[in-house]
């Protein structure tokens, strides 16, 4: 299933990428891929604790932009910000 998928990091990562398109909180997604890879494994590799990665996971966190980023970097993601194309005939407010 999609938790065996995720072990697969080119999987993983456009599952991250689809699920940032579809709206998915990125602690949401990020948890599912961390999960299916194993906790304890992906924190050895990114050089974080264990608990450290699940906090920054957790949707009762706020994880820093830098975490985030260290979070994603095995997946060869970071975040970045991206113009919104408005459509014609729509006013900002």
């Amino acid at each position: 299933g999609l938790a065996q998928d995720l072990k697969d990091r080119e999987f993983a990562r456009e599952f991250l990428m689809a699920a940032m398109e579809e709206g998915v909180p990125i602690q949401v997604a990020l948890g599912k891929a961390i999960r299916a890879m194993g906790v304890k494994e992906f924190a050895d590799q990114v050089g974080m604790a264990s608990p450290n990665v699940l906090r920054a996971i957790s949707s009762r966190h706020n994880p820093t932009q830098v975490t985030l980023n260290r979070l994603l970097e095995p997946f060869e993601l970071r975040l970045s910000l991206a113009k919104i194309e408005r459509r014609r005939g729509r006013h900002a407010a």
